[in-house]
């Protein structure tokens, strides 16, 4: 297990400088004058020139990559061009807004399509299960910003339960003392993640109910529940595992889509400002963070495989 973590490490350190490389290199090659972006097309060419200096602009590609790593290992991500913030404090600030937004909305449709899946997979066929599976493939083929859409127009515009608009607080305390305006960016993640969580978790458990060790057990004269609990669902969460390590990139870009329509003020947000501003620190610190994030998320994966899954042996190559 020890050697397997460190071979992945390796792999991990060598897939994240590879996203910087490719990153930095694309994001240089795009046309246009990154100052005359920032400071507007009537800048004169000595405030264009400063700014060149203060940015390390006016030096070759590699030795901007190669300050940028310097400052990446000293833990700056360098300032932003145009908000002028040092990039770790704009993330700092935006981040556990993502955190929180996605994690409750992941945690909750969860707890909801995992059930689903269950029983949809042992009513399989029957009308409960067809009526679901429309139900789901409806909900999956939904745009984002329709669904957030709809949500607004039906329980903002109409019944005014909750409000069209995300909390106004920055910090997590403040969201939660918002209940109405949290509820429909929750809610409008909450009804997207169930249709694809459900549906990965009925094919994942009609595919373990037709295994043999499972007529072992009801040979054996186990209960029914017994057996969904302690055999099937156990068994059936590994694909669900590999979904979730894969989604923990969602956790620092956010659902952009959500933030936008709702206004709530997150990592997509930031990120897609910065992009359409060539903010380069801001793309490349988020950049650097989701390649982390990947990496972490398919390791975290990797070892919960072994904890669920007692043939998973980690062995050396």
């Amino acid at each position: 297990m020890t050697s397997y973590l460190i071979r992945r490490v390796g792999q991990a350190i060598a897939v994240v400088i590879g996203v910087m490389i490719v990153t930095f290199i694309l994001i240089h090659l795009q046309p246009g004058d990154v100052a005359r972006s920032v400071l507007g097309f009537r800048a004169t060419a000595a405030r264009i020139s400063i700014f060149d200096a203060t940015y390390g602009l006016n030096h070759p590609l590699w030795r901007q990559f190669t300050d940028y790593v310097t400052q990446v290992f000293h833990g700056n991500l360098g300032t932003s061009m145009y908000q002028q913030q040092p990039v770790t404090s704009l993330f700092a600030d935006r981040l556990p807004r993502d955190l929180f937004l996605l994690g409750t909305s992941t945690a909750l449709a969860l707890l909801v399509s995992l059930p689903l899946g269950v029983y949809q997979a042992v009513r399989r066929g029957g009308m409960g299960d067809n009526v679901l599976t429309g139900v789901t493939f409806t909900l999956y083929a939904m745009p984002a910003f329709w669904v957030a859409v709809m949500l607004v127009a039906a329980f903002a515009v109409q019944t005014h339960v909750f409000l069209p608009e995300a909390p106004s607080a920055t910090s997590i305390g403040g969201m939660l003392a918002q209940p109405r305006e949290l509820a429909l960016p929750i809610i409008t993640l909450v009804v997207i993640q169930i249709a694809g969580f459900s549906r990965y978790m009925r094919s994942s458990v009609i595919d373990t109910l037709a295994q043999d060790y499972l007529r072992v057990a009801r040979a054996k004269g186990l209960p029914e529940r017994l057996v969904l609990f302690r055999h099937v669902l156990r068994n059936s969460l590994l694909p669900i595992i590999t979904i979730l390590g894969l989604s923990v990139p969602g956790l620092v870009t956010g659902a952009v889509v959500v933030e936008y329509v709702f206004n709530y003020k997150g990592m997509g947000d930031l990120i897609v400002t910065a992009a359409i501003a060539k903010d380069y620190p801001i793309v490349l610190g988020s950049t650097l963070l989701v390649g982390i994030a990947t990496v972490l998320g398919n390791l975290a994966a990797d070892i919960a495989y072994g904890i669920l899954d007692p043939r998973v042996r980690y062995v050396s190559s």
